[in-house]
């Protein structure tokens, strides 16, 4: 238990900041920005995706559900080194791990986050969708105005919960030089040399409570969504038509 603490006094700020100012940002500010950045970026294109898998189009159906299920299939690692190697032969100069690693979970996230999408859309009643289009809207203006905005509502806990399982991703960064905070970890374990327990331990443990606290505001979300809904349950035909109404009205 000393150790530990004697580790944590001593590697503190590394630990947090990685070797900045006077080198790169990293540890644990490294990994909440990749993580940030990565669903952040993320999020329009699974957007995206996930209209075109429920496009009454084959032409855009097709494609991206294959490209969905392809990223959804390969393990993580393997497309950090697909984009390690392929990125700088598309644009003509090498890349730093960490825009390797930022445009990995891009992708990655995407995948899994129009399926999250798409499944908030679909979980909306279908008469929704069938009002709008008796009321003239398009089906891409039914989307956007009326069924987007109460899917992206209630996707919100999913959302986090996924922001979490991108925190642990970034791990992964490690093998492309990532300054993220297992990299630092293993800088204090190659330090050290003889404590390699100490060290993992407290990394694991700070994986934890970052994890542990934003999967309790993912339940509280949940949970705060879950209350509306039985709300609004009492009269759903009449909440769909108000809607509609009010989307058509604008």
């Amino acid at each position: 238990m000393l150790d530990i603490l004697h580790i944590l006094r001593d590697n503190w700020l590394l630990l947090l900041i990685g070797q900045y100012p006077n080198g790169p940002l990293g540890g644990i500010a490294c990994t909440l920005i990749v993580s940030v950045l990565g669903i952040v970026l993320a999020f329009p294109l699974s957007v995206l995706l996930a209209l075109a898998r429920l496009s009454p189009w084959a032409v855009l159906r097709w494609p991206v559900t294959v490209l969905v299920y392809v990223t959804r299939g390969v393990p993580l690692l393997m497309i950090i080194l697909w984009v390690y190697f392929l990125l700088p032969l598309l644009i003509g100069h090498n890349v730093s791990g960490l825009v390797t690693m930022l445009c990995t979970l891009v992708l990655y996230e995407a995948a899994y986050l129009s399926e999250v999408v798409r499944a908030g859309i679909q979980a909306l009643p279908r008469g929704q969708m069938e009002a709008a289009r008796a009321l003239g809207h398009s089906h891409l203006g039914a989307m956007r105005h009326i069924i987007l905005p109460q899917a992206l509502y209630n996707m919100l806990p999913s959302m986090l919960s996924q922001f979490v399982a991108t925190i642990q991703e970034t791990t992964l960064g490690y093998v492309i030089n990532v300054p993220e905070l297992t990299f630092a970890a293993n800088q204090i374990n190659n330090q050290l040399l003889t404590k390699p327990f100490q060290v993992f331990f407290i990394l694991a443990a700070t994986y934890y409570v970052v994890c542990f606290s934003l999967t309790e505001l993912a339940h509280w979300l949940e949970r705060r969504v879950a209350r509306r809904r039985r709300g609004a349950a009492g009269g759903p035909t009449t909440a769909a038509a108000s809607n509609v109404t009010l989307a058509a009205e604008h």
